[in-house]
């Protein structure tokens, strides 16, 4: 919480580089045994746009597991690189156990297949990604969380260059304090709320906002001139102005439960919504400090609530029932941020997370 976000920006190009070289490390073990669902394909082709989850969906009835029987072909050295047109196939061991495999082997021309050995990969290709890219892209770059005055200390928006107090995408303007930078590229952010725990009240980290891009037109020590390129949100005077990190990279994510027991909560839903469903980005009050991780895998249960009885008139207390499961895609010391993969109901902030 006390690294500048300038320090964080530039690390965030950092992270990438590391998380996707956790793809070449081996996958966690699972403890229990894992079975494919009954009626799983014996094999399947990759598709444009599959992810290795939703792949996973077809052959597993816990998706989240496919770590566990996911096997590294000898032709292959990454598991997660694979391509569409690659075809994923069912394999059993001497006592039964599946595994999934990718076969390489099979060229496409045209509409006719060809078979040739070795490996083929394409190009211009891209591999398939653990989820979704483009949700959580935007989540990778951006802070999200800050110390309470970090902002206090970026460059800000002054004025739109036609006196202009409302900027929007192509639109010039004026901006001061901005530091020294091999950039020329910037994010803009607004403070935004405190993020607290549902329960102590204690502040966990406060949210900065994103409201668009910037690209530097000319630096001086005193106003520098930019361009607004995008802009979900009005650009106004006094947004903070940070130097944008490499984004031409996604992390591959290795799916695992925490490494022990640990409950907590759904604090914040973005766009403020308190009601939400799959590939929802949340933010729950747990951190680096309590075990997560990214690609950290929780249950969702929709918590205890109060019931009238229609008899007795008494309240008494519902059980919990399990919702569906979320993904930790980024973390911070206190505060994860996770997509939802998989709701079997509405889930609410305040919601419980824990092991699955």
């Amino acid at each position: 919480m006390h690294i500048s976000l300038a320090r964080r920006a530039a690390a965030v190009a950092v992270a990438f580089s590391i998380l996707t070289s956790l793809a070449l490390t081996p996958a966690p073990a699972v403890a229990d045994s894992v079975t494919l669902r009954d009626d799983a394909p014996n094999r399947y082709t990759v598709q444009e746009g599959d992810t290795l989850w939703g792949i996973a969906e077809r052959f597993m009835s816990d998706p989240w597991r496919w770590p566990a029987i996911w096997k590294v072909n000898e032709q292959i050295a990454n598991p997660h690189l694979i391509y569409a047109g690659d075809v994923i196939v069912v394999a059993y061991d001497a006592n039964g156990n599946p595994s999934l495999k990718v076969l390489r082997n099979q060229r496409f021309t045209g509409k006719t297949m060809k078979l040739s050995p070795g490996i083929y990969v394409d190009p211009n290709a891209k591999a398939i990604t653990t989820i979704p890219p483009n949700i959580i892209q935007p989540f990778l770059t951006q802070p999200l969380l800050v110390g309470k005055d970090e902002l206090d200390t970026a460059g800000y928006v002054t004025v739109g260059v036609d006196d202009h107090i409302i900027v929007g995408k192509h639109q010039q303007f004026y901006a001061r304090n901005l530091p020294a930078s091999d950039t020329d590229v910037y994010q803009i952010f607004r403070p935004g709320r405190a993020l607290k725990d549902p329960d102590t009240k204690e502040v966990l980290g406060h949210e900065a906002i994103y409201v668009g891009d910037a690209r530097m037109l000319r630096r001086t020590d005193d106003v520098s001139k930019l361009e607004a390129t995008r802009s979900p949100e009005e650009i106004t005077p006094g947004d903070r102005l940070i130097p944008a990190p490499d984004t031409s990279a996604l992390p591959y994510y290795f799916p695992a439960p925490p490494e022990t027991d640990i409950e907590g909560k759904i604090i914040h839903a973005h766009n403020g919504i308190r009601e939400f469903g799959p590939y929802a980005v949340v933010a729950i009050n747990l951190g680096e400090t309590d075990g997560i991780k990214t690609g950290t895998v929780l249950r969702i249960e929709r918590g205890e609530r109060k019931h009238r009885d229609p008899v007795t008139r008494e309240l008494y207390d519902l059980p919990r029932e399990d919702t569906g499961l979320l993904m930790v895609f980024r973390t911070f010391d206190r505060v994860s941020y996770a997509l939802v993969m998989k709701a079997t109901r509405s889930v609410h902030i305040n919601d419980f997370v824990s092991t699955p």
